[in-house]
């Protein structure tokens, strides 16, 4: 391993790129840390010091890299860009000019981006909105604390200065991002959410080891190396359809011929349906201070929380559930079997048409419900022991570790290509 990390070195492009790449890293860390104006430090330090985060706006702090608590130039994150993307690729199958654009090619993908983009900045401007109003309002419960006026001497200017400042930090972030995709090493956006999450790790360890003492830690320990192993090996699983295209002669010369292969993973959905989840799971949260029902509230308050067993449970039949979901909204078995037969190909056994489309839909069906599982088991499992031992230090462990695998493996196999390419051994074998 350590001669692959050298030999990054000995290649000037690749190393510039992981120089550049952790350049930006450090840079999105400096704003995560900056304090936007008219916010009190104190009242920062008085909310990150009582403050659970098992809030409402714990996840949304896990993606920030704890940004968010503390009011910082990039808050917001990258998480209005996720929702943005969500979105726009979930109405792609129902709007028919967004579905013109996404079978357009590379021009309709720039058109696609651009709306992202525009959604994104839509988007961050709602949510500073509403974080303005929860800041001030001492958090309404939201935060897991009450009374943390985090703006004094609140005014309708300042307020409309913060929601620019958040905005404006979430634009950049969008831009620092690109810059790594086209600059860097690894997915720029993915980068991002990886350098977040693993910076709150040690911090959430030590709240960990603080309430459940060493045994229950050491056990929390044994759990996740073997769900790690779980994870690298998942994570590298896929069934390969194999795809063979006819020749055709075109003039004198001809062409096709050639056999390749779909790669369906095992894990088609990434960490989606976690988001999905959580956001489902957050509603009743919003609704109790919305609601005058003291049942209800009481109801919430004590189940609808991340180190709740019945929230545990659902969160796991909702990450199952939303599985099937996105994958048939990202993978739609009956344009990919329209793609193939427009380009002269067929699946070796299989007729072009409707049986390529069910032939697909059955092999997505089939590795859908392992890949669910998976997903459902390693964000639940953490999640579980801490509910059982009434842990409230770090309930999105589970979220953290799927996170920060699935992108490290995505970046070394990025890594291994640039490697290979100029006749170096790389760190997957």
């Amino acid at each position: 391993m350590l001669s692959s990390l050298k030999n990054i070195f000995k290649v000037p492009d690749l190393r510039n790129k992981v120089l550049f790449t952790l350049l930006i890293i450090g840079l999105y860390q400096l704003g995560a840390n900056l304090i936007v104006p008219f916010i009190s430090i104190k009242q920062v330090q008085a909310l990150e010091a009582s403050a659970k985060q098992a809030g409402i706006l714990g996840f949304l702090n896990l993606f920030s890299g704890g940004g968010l608590l503390r009011m910082a130039l990039f808050g917001l994150g990258i998480m209005p860009y996720i929702t943005s993307s969500i979105i726009i690729q979930l109405l792609s199958t129902v709007i028919p000019k967004l579905e013109e654009w996404r079978d357009q090619g590379a021009v309709g993908q720039k058109k696609l981006t651009q709306t992202t983009r525009y959604l994104t900045i839509g988007l961050a401007l709602l949510q500073s909105a509403g974080l303005v109003y929860v800041f001030h309002n001492g958090g309404g419960g939201l935060l897991g604390t009450k009374n943390v006026d985090l703006i004094p001497n609140f005014s309708l200017w300042k307020g409309g200065f913060i929601c620019l400042t958040l905005t404006a930090g979430t634009a950049f972030v969008m831009w620092l991002g690109e810059l790594i995709t086209q600059r860097g090493i690894g997915n720029g956006m993915s980068i991002i959410i990886f350098a977040n999450v693993t910076a709150g790790i040690p911090a959430g360890g030590t709240a960990v080891l603080t309430q459940g003492g060493s045994l229950k830690f050491g056990v929390i320990v044994a759990v996740t190396l073997v769900l790690l192993v779980v994870v690298v090996f998942m994570e590298q699983g896929q069934r390969r359809i194999p795809v063979t295209f006819a020749k055709r002669v075109v003039g004198r010369r001809m062409y096709g011929g050639s056999s390749t292969y779909i790669p369906l993973k095992v894990n088609q959905s990434g960490v989606i349906p976690i988001i999905f989840a959580n956001s489902l799971l957050y509603i009743p949260v919003l609704l109790a201070n919305i609601i005058p029902w003291t049942g209800f509230r009481t109801f919430v308050n004590n189940h609808i929380t991340p180190t709740s067993l019945l929230y545990v449970v659902s969160y796991g039949i909702l990450i199952f559930a939303f599985t099937f979901f996105y994958v048939y909204v990202a993978f739609d078995p009956h344009q990919q079997a329209d793609i193939i037969r427009k380009q002269g190909g067929y699946i070796p056994g299989i007729r072009p048409g409707p049986p390529t489309e069910r032939y697909l839909a059955r092999i997505l069906n089939r590795i859908t419900v392992p890949g669910g599982l998976y997903l459902a088991v390693v964000a639940v499992l953490p999640s579980l022991l801490m509910a059982l031992w009434n842990i409230q230090g770090y309930p999105f462990y589970g979220t953290t570790l799927l996170i920060a695998v699935g992108v490290s493996l995505e970046t070394m196999r990025q890594i291994d290509s640039q490697l290979m390419m100029r006749n170096y051994e790389g760190f997957l074998k």
